[in-house]
């Protein structure tokens, strides 16, 4: 990651696996769209990868470790011309135009041109708090069935074999239509829908252990797992965070 305005104490420099502690004079997005990096701030850990990239407000002491072979992208604005919305360090969802848009600057001669429109765009993503994860529908019968029903009782735990035996398909044509009609694995497609259903729970102040539960996971430590590695933080940083920051 070239980054030129970047301090750091005793003037160390970035390396390919992260750098060290530094503060920066400068609004700055950080975005990794191949592999993960790990962001610390003082409010905590951020693990990010694609779509989900990191607001620091100008003055916001953070290090970071870069996973092998990962791509990072940063974008830097001048606090004086460009107002942060946010006053702490935030997560934000990236779309796929807004994706298309950060990498086209870095093949772009003059990225500062439109400086105005990306950061219009960047503050207009999607925050943590509206973070549900993408759904899409199955379209065949026993598949739209089994949908249906997860998506209204996200802890129904019956596995794959056993929904294709109530629905009398092999469980290998259910897994198949799931992955054809939705671009996702059965598996992954229920683990989506039982985060999304947390995230409301989170909100209204359930404890972790009651929320993962709740929509259907078998340990507090599975349900962890899994919403930190889709959302970059834990269920408990992410409800505190809401907690804290007004509506955005």
């Amino acid at each position: 990651m070239a980054d030129s305005g970047t301090r750091t104490a005793g003037e160390e420099p970035i390396t390919a696996a992260g750098h060290p502690t530094h503060v920066h004079d400068f609004h700055q997005l950080l975005y990794a769209p191949l592999g993960r990096i790990t962001v610390t701030t003082p409010d905590g850990e951020h693990e990010l990868a694609s779509p989900l990239a990191l607001w620091l407000p100008a003055g916001t002491p953070h290090s970071a470790r870069f996973d092998p072979e990962s791509l990072v992208l940063a974008e830097s604005f001048d606090p004086a011309v460009h107002h942060l919305p946010f006053t702490r360090t935030t997560a934000i969802r990236l779309g796929d135009t807004v994706r298309r848009q950060l990498l086209a600057r870095t093949r772009g001669a003059d990225a500062e041109a439109g400086d105005a429109a990306m950061f219009a765009a960047l503050t207009c993503a999607r925050t943590r708090r509206d973070a549900r994860l993408p759904l899409p529908r199955p379209t065949s019968e026993a598949a739209r069935t089994v949908a249906g029903t997860l998506i209204r009782r996200p802890d129904d735990p019956r596995t794959a074999t056993e929904w294709a035996e109530s629905l009398y398909v092999s469980s290998t044509s259910l897994r198949r239509a799931f992955r054809a009609e939705t671009g996702i694995a059965f598996s992954e497609w229920r683990t989506r829908v039982r985060l999304n259903h947390s995230l409301e729970l989170l909100t209204q102040g359930h404890q972790v252990g009651a929320v993962a539960a709740k929509v259907g996971f078998t340990s507090t430590n599975g349900y962890i797992l899994a919403f930190r590695r889709h959302f970059g933080r834990t269920p408990g940083a992410w409800a505190k965070e809401c907690a804290e920051r007004p509506a955005e």
